[in-house]
């Protein structure tokens, strides 16, 4: 039960930040479960899990505050989910900490690419993304390696394309359903899932957070959430490169 407690909250305070800024669900609750001495292909396969749900209430969420483009999640979700597959059947025998260095280093580049665009003085017209296919299929390899990388990877990128930040998000969060639902199936069938009272716990609480994050989406301009999503993208990179460093 003090399992089932704890996951809720991290599991409000994740989805909350992943439905407002597109990212960090999946890092942060595979960073606690890391940090509680669990293996990487547990936690991300938790994590995962319990991600089938909470990116559906978020997917869901988001539709009701129009925030989705849906030809952009039929171009993201398709190649995330077939990405996904292969990066959790090959997670077992791959290490996934050999391309965390280049991956923290695009990370970085891409964070302080929207920093610099939301500081801009200079309004700029919203631009169409491109190569959705490719950016889907990695951020869902991405993803599955490492327990969570498909917000930074997929919604840094297209924001930092010059899409508009609330559909970015939103479409970028509806897409996740599908690739979460690959990923978690493929670990049901490869690892199988044991941790129930910490996937519980986390699914209540991302579920009880998505409809606040999409309403949140839905209200705030776009150059704060620019702003959001490039500091957090930035630091998340930071951090990883000084502990590849430090190693």
């Amino acid at each position: 039960m003090s399992d089932f407690v704890l996951f809720v909250a991290v599991g409000f305070a994740a989805q909350l930040i992943d439905g407002a800024i597109g990212m960090a669900y999946g890092l942060a609750s595979t960073s606690v479960l890391l940090g509680l001495g669990y293996p990487p292909v547990t936690a991300s396969a938790s994590v995962h899990a319990a991600e089938v749900f909470t990116t559906g209430a978020s997917a869901f969420s988001h539709w009701r505050f129009g925030n989705v483009r849906w030809r952009m999640v039929a171009r993201l979700a398709i190649p995330g989910a077939l990405g996904g597959l292969v990066g959790a059947l090959l997670l077992s025998s791959v290490d996934g900490s050999t391309i965390r260095p280049f991956v923290a280093a695009y990370l970085a580049a891409m964070g302080i690419w929207i920093v610099w665009k939301a500081a801009s003085r200079k309004p700029r017209e919203p631009a169409e993304p491109k190569m959705l296919p490719a950016l889907g299929l990695v951020g869902g390899f991405l993803d599955s390696i490492g327990g969570g990388g498909w917000g930074p990877i997929v919604t840094s990128s297209i924001i930092g394309q010059g899409a508009v930040a609330r559909t970015a998000i939103g479409s970028a969060n509806a897409s996740e359903f599908l690739v979460t639902v690959a990923i978690s199936g493929t670990f049901l069938l490869t690892v199988g899932l044991e941790l129930w009272p910490i996937i519980l716990g986390l699914i209540v609480g991302g579920i009880i957070a998505a409809p606040l994050a999409a309403l949140v989406v839905k209200h705030m301009p776009d150059r704060p959430m620019m702003l959001m999503v490039g500091v957090l993208i930035t630091v998340l990179a930071a951090r990883e490169i000084i502990g590849t460093l430090g190693n």
